[in-house]
């Protein structure tokens, strides 16, 4: 397969991909909702969708990438709808809701960075676009598809679904929705049962408000995504991603809210990645299974029976194919972590070797082997990412290398040429698309801030002229196999032997 196609969840197909600007791709992606610790369940749609970004820049796109953040309201359509998660947990915690948001904000960018994860060309906040939300909601009305009630504004679902297919992305069926949708405080302001809120009026005690044409209230939660997706990348882009688990009412709901708005749909290919288990479980507090990342790379959650390191994870979402279901256990990540030892000292390995160039010496079917197994990792993900296939061939070519190294295979037993490819591939693939990272890449810079430290205070000592503390930190340290060299320019530099 020579040309990018992958699963539209829209059409329910797979469809090559055509960008709407030639060169150009334009990616949203819903982010977290901050008023909480990220979770093991958000590993897996940012680590997909990181992939996804790396892979089209690796194919020659510019890609603007976006991902929100929604740090007010989210409250949901099918649970307590008048809470805004945002602020009620900031009460819960005591503090400001945006003291609170920079919090968790900070702890699942960190989170993401020791995935590995590239920044998001674009990161908007849910309160920085309270404007082109309310602008948004006042077009709907105006095209007489939304409704105010006391304050909140609901969109006109049965209105909607008389003209548009509502529900097709989802595959829910409006009439089964209007006869199975709990009663919800508020919901007698509705005309139908099934109608979600744009904006929702404040009760006086409620701490996050915004003013607008309807009352001091908050947005929505699906209305952010269509005003932050429309505003960064157009009134149609091309790929719009998320978990399955955001389909319905989340997706369906953006899909009405741009319809009306903009008069036809916004997003060419809809991509939603499954769900993490845990032990064969939904991922829920009642299980007490919601692992947080801290707790997964610490190992303090009750399941865990070890910590595990953020490479390890990531290489175990994606060892499945993203639109298949993914079960946690330790046995499987304990598993994961052995095979990523395993082909990262291959690909060390192959970063040493080096070709004797004799031509004459090349075993022509091991040759076209290894070519073969590096041809079809394009073919794997240009066919819907596949990278669990692009995984198993690289695990196909590191006994090739170990074999090299090992002396069974003659190192000219391949191609110059083959020799390089493979070389080329293994840092293409497991580097640059897959983003992945030897295990000893966050070891060495904790080891780098921990002698940071100790020679920060061993600078002190010295300034204050106690010399037997100066002394006992580097002494201990050499005795360690560290040996610290004060430069000429007052920094300090160390060498392990």
């Amino acid at each position: 397969m020579s040309e990018l196609h992958f699963y539209n969840s829209y059409t329910r197909q797979k469809e090559k991909f055509e960008s709407i600007t030639p060169g150009y791709a334009g990616l949203y992606v819903c982010g977290p909702t901050v008023s909480g610790e990220s979770h093991m369940g958000h590993a897996r749609p940012y680590i997909t969708f990181d992939v996804v970004q790396r892979y089209l820049k690796h194919l020659g796109y510019k890609v603007r990438y976006v991902r929100n953040i929604t740090d007010a309201g989210h409250f949901e359509e099918e649970g307590r709808e008048a809470q805004d998660k945002v602020s009620e947990k900031a009460k819960l915690e005591k503090m400001e809701p945006m003291e609170m948001v920079h919090k968790y904000t900070s702890m699942f960018h960190h989170g993401m960075r020791l995935f590995n994860c590239d920044e998001p060309s674009i990161e908007p906040t849910a309160t920085g676009h309270i404007i082109e939300q309310i602008s948004m909601i006042e077009t709907i009305i105006e095209k007489g598809y939304a409704y105010e009630v006391n304050g909140s504004v609901y969109f006109d679902v049965k209105k909607y679904a008389d003209k548009y297919p509502y529900g097709k992305l989802s595959g829910r069926v409006l009439d089964d929705q209007l006869e199975t949708t709990r009663e919800l405080d508020g919901q007698d302001e509705k005309r139908n049962k099934a109608d979600f809120a744009l904006w929702k009026n404040a009760p006086p005690e409620h701490i996050m408000r915004w003013k607008s044409p309807w009352g001091e209230g908050f947005p929505g939660w699906h209305i952010e995504c269509s005003a932050m997706s429309s505003k960064y990348l157009g009134e149609t882009f091309d790929i719009h991603g998320g978990g399955m688990d955001l389909q319905f009412p989340h997706h369906e709901s953006e899909i009405a809210q741009n319809t009306i708005a903009h008069g036809h749909a916004s997003v060419r290919y809809w991509m939603h990645n499954n769900m993490i288990t845990i032990n064969g479980k939904k991922m829920g507090k009642s299980y007490n299974n919601v692992i947080k990342l801290s707790e997964l790379f610490s190992g303090s959650h009750p399941i865990l029976e070890q910590p595990y390191h953020p490479m390890v994870v990531r290489f175990y979402i994606l060892q499945t194919h993203y639109r298949s279901t993914l079960d946690f256990s330790n046995e499987a990540l304990q598993a994961s972590e052995r095979a990523l030892r395993r082909l990262w000292e291959a690909y060390e390995l192959l970063q040493k070797l080096n070709h004797p160039g004799n031509a004459e010496a090349a075993d022509t079917n091991l040759d076209k082997q290894v070519t073969d197994w590096i041809d079809e990792c394009p073919d794997f993900m240009n066919d819907d990412f596949n990278t669990a296939k692009v995984l198993a061939n690289l695990f196909e070519l590191a006994p090739v290398i170990n074999s090299i190294k090992g002396g069974q295979v003659k190192p000219d037993a391949i191609s110059a040429g083959t020799f390089s490819l493979l070389k080329d591939t293994f840092k293409t693939y497991l580097e640059d698309i897959l983003g992945l990272q030897g295990m000893q890449a966050e070891q060495s810079n904790k080891l780098d801030s921990v002698i940071s430290l100790l020679a920060e205070i061993r600078a002190d000592a010295k300034k204050r002229k106690d010399f037997a503390t100066s002394d006992e930190i580097r002494n201990k340290l050499q005795k360690a196999g560290i040996i610290l060299k004060d430069e000429k320019d007052g920094t300090v530099s160390y060498t392990i032997e």
